[in-house]
């Protein structure tokens, strides 16, 4: 049986696909600003501008507040589209993505066989508050995670040091070896997880290569895998 006392979940590409959801986010807003008709390979070059702001985030190169605002207005500018609406398409943004909730196979299940085991369980994510405040609610996944710990609330992101102390402040005395967090994010989950000196599971749902030398300690393509590691 597992020592792990405390399953620290992300949200977005860990327990719910953001693929889908960033999708219909996007075209929701294109819609109701009376853009030009987004089409899906304008989806994913705003997909891979947002990458890029959140990794720059993570490795502290900019701030929240750049990311959200940033990535709109360099992905308006490619698509020759009004930049000054960037503000105005970021905040119906947050609320569209929060509208869009898709559990990946096995989620929702998983995280009830936890909760059944008497796992204490936490979400863990530097999404907005407005999206994950929203999504989590519509999930369901605030009545049965334990805690909820958005960076703005936080005051801190994931990767941060002082993110994850105010999170083992919050949840009362674990050792390190009690927790694991599970994530899709090389460098913000799983660097994060280390640093932090807890159990990592890296989510890798589509088998991809690792584009960073971070080391992690479990690796899965399905969340079901869980429970083999905590031996549930």
């Amino acid at each position: 049986m597992s020592k792990i006392k405390v399953v620290l979940w992300d949200i977005d590409g860990t327990l719910l696909d953001f693929h889908p959801a960033e999708r219909y986010a996007i075209k929701a807003c294109f819609e109701a600003f009376d853009l030009p008709r987004c089409t899906d390979a304008m989806v994913q070059e705003y997909s891979n501008i947002n990458k890029k702001y959140w990794l720059a985030m993570e490795q502290g190169r900019i701030t929240k507040d750049e990311v959200l605002v940033g990535r709109f207005r360099e992905f308006f500018a490619n698509q020759g589209i009004d930049t000054s609406l960037a503000e105005k398409v970021n905040a119906m943004y947050q609320v569209r993505l929060g509208d869009g909730v898709y559990f990946f196979a096995d989620a929702l299940e998983t995280v009830k066989a936890c909760k059944a085991a008497g796992l204490l369980q936490c979400a863990v994510t530097n999404g907005t508050k407005v999206a994950q405040v929203r999504k989590l609610a519509k999930s369901g996944l605030d009545k049965i995670l334990d805690y909820i710990f958005i960076s703005e609330d936080v005051g801190f992101e994931k990767p941060s040091k002082k993110f994850f102390q105010k999170v083992f402040d919050r949840i009362g005395y674990y050792k390190p070896e009690e927790i694991l967090i599970v994530g899709d994010s090389l460098t913000s989950d799983m660097q994060g997880g280390r640093d932090a000196g807890i159990h990592t599971c890296w989510f890798n749902p589509r088998g991809m290569a690792k584009n960073f030398p971070i080391k992690t300690e479990y690796e899965i393509l399905n969340i079901a895998q869980v429970k083999d590691i905590l031996g549930i």
